[in-house]
């Protein structure tokens, strides 16, 4: 997987560290990785529950 940067409030990102670190995510980049592809999918009316079922297993959130 290739990987880019963004760019992130200070704050925003102490809180989002402090959050991933409470619900157990490796890092705050697996968790904002996670929340990002949940708003997608939110939008992806197009996705069949077992599409999103796959997805989320292909990144590790479900086995």
């Amino acid at each position: 997987m290739s990987s880019s940067k963004i760019r992130i409030d200070k704050e925003l990102l102490k809180k989002a560290t402090a959050y991933a670190a409470k619900k157990g995510y490796s890092s705050v980049e697996e968790f904002v990785n996670h929340m990002i592809e949940k708003e997608i999918l939110k939008f992806d009316e197009s996705a069949s529950e077992e599409e999103i079922k796959k997805r989320l297993q292909g990144l590790g959130y479900l086995s």
